[in-house]
């Protein structure tokens, strides 16, 4: 008994978040209202974040072969958890409030959160692809929600084929590492490959490359990104703000622990390849972003370029990089939550709803760039708010983005990573114009904002969703002019893991 107390204390985030989604479902069950499942969802998350203060005691605990609950994988259960918590919120007006019965979408983005949870814990390849395929299944589901109108369903379809595809080539690049090493767990074949007679060979070095291929499927990289524009696109806004924090986020964080416990990075075939993948999704996602004139295609190509400046940090394999990637994830978790979170505010979602939650929907949402046209003197701070987030996405100063991007560029010079660096330099550069050119039309003067034939209506945001951009907003410029703390905060996440 008194050793599996120990684990539950360490596992109480993962409990928990598991519990909630089973309470949900039966209030859900038997008393069909949205408003008393979000409050439900809200305070499973609130409980799931406030145990994460529990396992502090326990400096690594490691829970069977499958978890290790370190104070990395807190740090990032942490980040999923308020990531979710913002989606839920943006999810509750969008989808029509209580007006349409959508109480299933909470259940979804609950195990969805779960199943990231498993997946930054996960220190053996069963609990990686049981957190992987609980995330996937779930995304599935919440991408086409809205599943009588065309463009989600088509998304989801997209997202699904894609999504089998990449966990195939994941199952089978485990195997070959298995038939060579006869273990599935990252520190078992770190120890292994560091045996002066033990080295990868073909099964192993084959088993590899598959793995970081369906891995870059999951994260949208160059030459996987093809899903990523028009998943984004078409899939609801909240749901695009989930994607591209806690999918891409909790896949990021796996990968990083898997590549430092089972040693890949001793593989000089597999950093040539990530360097080559990194300088790629730099500048073609980038370059892409430039010719779009669709505000969730641009952030989509904007992430591939973000997710290639994030491997810059991750291909040094240091300390300083560990912290790097961590800080640039932290910043881009509030930077797509706040983006994400104007264009869904925008958008104004359902207008109504059938009973089931299905009806009702808008056409689209509020998603091209003449919908913002003036938007400065309609709504002078969610414009505000939008250009906080695209000047971090930029990397300017005062901003999360400018610290996370210098820590980048820090650790890749450190590391002497020199055409990575070159290439985030001049990909910055590629971004600064798109990113402008967002906020100069925002800016846009009132008169041509008024008579733009396609400008949609303003829609008005309810106080929370006011309070939270708001916050997201100040978070991003206080700990864009103070990073100390949060750095303070991850130099003891990353000193196990390291």
């Amino acid at each position: 008994m008194n050793s599996i107390y120990p684990d539950l204390i360490a596992l109480s985030p993962l409990i928990l978040l598991a519990v909630s989604a089973v309470v949900v479902m039966l209030a859900a069950a038997f008393y069909r209202n949205p408003r008393p499942v979000i409050m439900l969802t809200l305070l499973g998350l609130i409980l799931s974040f406030t145990s994460l203060f529990l396992p502090q005691s326990i400096a690594s605990r490691q829970v069977t072969a499958l978890l290790v609950l370190d104070h990395y994988a807190l740090f990032f259960i942490g980040l999923i958890v308020v990531a979710t918590f913002v989606v839920a919120v943006l999810c509750y007006r969008y989808f029509g409030g209580n007006e349409s019965r959508h109480e299933a979408l909470y259940i979804l983005l609950l195990l969805a959160a779960l199943g990231g949870g498993v997946l930054v814990a996960s220190s053996h390849f069963a609990s990686f692809l049981l957190g992987l395929e609980l995330l996937s299944i779930s995304l599935f589901a919440l991408i086409a929600y809205p599943r009588f109108t065309e463009r989600p369903l088509e998304a989801g379809i997209k997202y699904l084929i894609l999504a089998g595809f990449s966990s195939g080539l994941l199952l089978f690049g485990m195997a070959l590492v298995y038939a060579q090493l006869g273990t599935m767990q990252f520190a078992k074949i770190g120890t292994m490959l560091t045996a002066p007679d033990q080295a990868l060979e073909l099964y192993g070095l084959a088993g590899l490359a598959l793995i970081v291929t369906g891995v870059g499927f999951k994260l949208a990289l160059v030459p996987f990104h093809m899903w990523t524009p028009d998943v984004y696109e078409g899939a609801p806004a909240p749901i695009t703000a989930f994607i591209a924090t806690v999918s891409k986020g909790a896949m990021l964080a796996l990968l990083l622990r898997y590549f430092l416990m089972a040693g890949a990075y001793q593989s000089h075939q597999i950093t040539f390849a990530l360097s080559l993948v990194a300088v790629t999704s730099i500048l073609v996602g980038n370059l892409l972003a430039l010719l779009q004139d669709n505000i969730k295609r641009i952030l989509a190509y904007s992430s591939i370029a973000q997710l290639g400046y994030l491997l810059v940090g991750f291909l040094a394999f240091d300390p300083l990089a560990i912290e790097a990637v961590a800080y640039f994830l932290t910043a881009y978790f509030v930077t797509m939550l706040g983006a994400f979170g104007v264009v869904t505010v925008r958008s104004g979602g359902f207008n109504g709803g059938d009973n089931d939650g299905s009806g009702g929907v808008a056409e689209r949402d509020s998603d091209r760039l003449a919908d913002y046209a003036g938007l400065f003197w309609h709504r002078p701070w969610l414009a505000g708010v939008f250009t906080a987030m695209l000047l971090s996405l930029a990397g300017i100063p005062l901003t999360m983005g400018f610290i996370g991007k210098f820590y980048i560029l820090a650790a890749g010079v450190e590391a002497s990573l020199w055409i990575p660096v070159i290439a985030l330099v001049i990909g910055s550069t590629i971004g600064l114009f798109y990113y402008l050119r967002i906020i100069a039309v925002m800016c846009a003067p009132g008169s041509q904002a008024i008579t733009e034939p396609t400008m949609r209506p303003v829609a008005s945001p309810s106080l929370v969703e006011s309070v939270m951009l708001a916050a997201l907003a100040l978070l991003l410029i206080w700990l864009g002019v103070f990073p100390a703390q949060l750095i303070d905060v991850l130099e003891g996440t990353v000193v196990n893991l390291s």
